[in-house]
């Protein structure tokens, strides 16, 4: 039924009258909203947070000539992701308010997207993942295209070159871990994590695999559709995009490489770390020269998922705890940082840094909450991003995989990477608020955060100040199934 519900009410919307904006609007919002509330009661209620096992399943015969089935389950570690779902799109369709060209069209591919990452969320069969890993792209490309910026065609053609060749691999390794030993073939995740593999073989698929989820993580050297997506997109668009897209690529990491492949995850894994240590000095020291506010912020995004794969390559209950956490902290950092660059472009029709200056005293509460926000990201002791990062430096140094002398040499490195964080962040604040610039005051509307855009930075604010002041909520969802992958897949 979560799944359902969005695309299927979002279909009425056509129903709607053509030039019925505001209708349109508020029956989106109260959809996301009825679908929030509704995950949360059933959570609340029915799921039990100390069962590490797949709960609330939905096990029903799809295709039956294709023996195709519809599998749907929750666990610990996919409660997080559905949550921050619920939570990032119903405030993305509130942000989305200014929207009026196409309304119908625009909020349907919203719903449609609420559906795809739920339904990807849930999944418990490979193939179900990537029809929904592949319905994902079809809204974004749209989005893109339609209500994006003078170069969203260019920038949704990378877009779906990037993501549609991931799939490619996506869909080989399904079908291969489908297909291998097995008269009859399974797409089932409990089977297939059941199954052995030649070691030979296994890395075949975890490389397929790797390169899907590196894609849509992003991780280097295939980010590059990343910053011009964020540069073109609206910014309702790029709160989906940083607050929930990117997160699909880490999330296959560990349910899919990390849970089904063990063996070939322990051959990869120091390797991984290089690279995500790489990735946190390098989008540090790119975000530092780019002009396009958009597009420091997205750089900003691409270094903190160096911090995901360090934890998931730590192969450690901390380290893998930390990415979890990071995931959801980041979701929440990134969607508001987009969020409050686009309210300020809005503004003053500027996006590039070095036309800016002089807002704090024009719009002061758009001052405090970027302020605040840009503090989190950097990882400020109390908000959700300095535990994040934290737990995946303890879960490195913990960990019994590695030599004392490398953990320490790489978190060494991380730590240069840290000091680079505020360095880009602060400098970007400064360079928005600080100092003086003359507008043309005719042409410009200098007024500040409004009671809506000021809801959605508070509503985003709050759970970054909660969880920084009580991270062990986020814990309590997924520690027992962090211990059931790693007792079950490593130390067998």
């Amino acid at each position: 039924m979560f799944v359902v519900l969005p695309i299927a009410a979002g279909l009425l919307i056509f129903f709607f009258p053509h030039r019925g904006n505001k209708l349109i609007r508020w029956y989106t919002l109260y959809i996301c909203i009825a679908e929030l509330l509704l995950i949360t009661y059933v959570f609340s209620y029915y799921f039990q947070f100390e069962d590490p096992l797949i709960q609330l399943a939905e096990y029903y015969k799809w295709i039956p000539f294709f023996d195709l089935y519809w599998r749907l389950g929750i666990d610990g570690f996919s409660l997080g992701p559905i949550l921050l779902t619920g939570f990032i799109t119903t405030l993305a369709t509130l942000a989305a308010w200014p929207i009026t060209r196409d309304s119908r069209l625009f909020h349907f591919l919203m719903l449609a997207m609420y559906s795809a990452q739920i339904g990807l969320f849930s999944s418990q069969d490979l193939l179900l993942f990537f029809i929904m890993w592949e319905l994902e792209l079809i809204p974004v490309y749209l989005l893109l295209s339609m209500w994006g910026g003078k170069k969203r065609l260019y920038s949704a053609t990378k877009f779906i070159l990037y993501t549609a060749g991931g799939s490619v691999f996506l869909l080989m390794g399904a079908l291969g871990i489908a297909l291998y030993g097995s008269n009859e073939p399974t797409f089932n995740f409990e089977t297939s994590a059941n199954q052995s593999y030649p070691v030979a073989l296994e890395i075949f698929f975890y490389i397929g695999f790797f390169i899907a989820f590196a894609v849509k993580s992003p991780i280097i050297p295939l980010h590059t559709w990343l910053p011009d997506t964020h540069g073109e997109a609206h910014y309702s668009t790029c709160m989906l995009l940083a607050g929930i897209l990117l997160k699909m690529g880490a999330y296959g990491l560990i349910r899919i490489n990390m849970e089904l492949l063990p063996h070939a995850h322990s051959i990869f894994s120091p390797w991984l770390i290089i690279i995500g240590v790489m990735q946190i000095i390098y989008a540090a020291s790119t975000s530092l020269g780019q002009r396009n506010l958009k597009k420091r912020i997205a750089y900003s995004s691409v270094s903190h998922m160096g911090f995901i794969i360090i934890g998931i390559c730590s192969i450690s209950d901390m380290g893998l705890n930390g990415a979890i956490l990071q995931i959801l902290s980041h979701g929440f950092i990134g969607a508001a940082l987009f969020f409050l660059a686009g309210t300020g472009y809005d503004r003053i029709r500027r996006l590039y840094l070095d036309e800016m200056g002089g807002m704090a005293p024009l719009m002061p509460k758009l001052f405090t909450t970027f302020s605040i926000l840009s503090l989190a990201s950097l990882a400020l002791p109390g908000m959700s991003g300095f535990f994040a990062e934290l737990v995946v430096f303890f879960g490195l140094i913990s960990g019994q995989k590695y030599l004392l002398t490398a953990k320490i040499l790489i978190t060494v490195v991380m730590a240069v990477g840290m000091i680079l964080t505020p360095i880009y962040l602060l400098s970007m604040v400064r360079q928005m608020f600080y100092g003086y610039k003359l507008f043309n005051a005719p042409n410009y509307f200098f007024f500040d955060s409004g009671p809506r855009e000021l809801f959605v930075s508070i509503s985003i604010l709050l759970p970054v100040i909660s969880i920084g002041i009580y991270p062990d909520f986020v814990f309590s969802l997924s520690i027992d199934r962090v211990e059931a992958i790693l007792s079950n897949y490593f130390y067998r």
